[in-house]
């Protein structure tokens, strides 16, 4: 199964943040249980859509916890948010959703698996 594939089936019953940490729950050291409880804050993005979107989070927080243990990881984390900004029209959820334009820039489920996409492209190679 890819990790797409795995996220689509993470995704029912969590929010975005949870369905990117759980995506990658094989990898990350931490219980299933342990990465919802981390992840629920960050439905509708953080701060109810104020602030960084959930799904960007998540991918953020699996690319720190699948780093070499001890290595800096800023310089990835600003890699990943460029790239997700890129793909996604912004970062910051309410943007994202089109709160105060009323124009959607990219669907929940298409944030996830960008997401996804990016944490792959940089840490990916074993399959979910």
């Amino acid at each position: 199964m890819t990790r797409e594939e795995k996220a689509k089936q993470c995704r029912p019953g969590n929010n975005c943040c949870q369905t990117v940490l759980l995506t990658y729950a094989d990898r990350m050291g931490m219980t299933p249980e342990q990465l919802r409880q981390l992840g629920s804050a960050f439905g509708l993005g953080m701060g109810g859509m104020k602030g960084t979107c959930g799904a960007l989070v998540g991918a953020v927080a699996a690319a720190s916890m699948m780093s070499p243990q001890g290595m800096p990881t800023g310089g990835i984390a600003r890699t990943i948010v460029d790239e997700f900004e890129q793909m996604c029209g912004a970062t910051i959820c309410g943007d994202i959703k089109g709160v105060t334009t009323g124009k959607v820039l990219c669907s929940c489920d298409n944030c996830i698996l960008n997401a996804v996409k990016i944490v792959e492209r940089h840490f990916g190679g074993e399959e979910a």
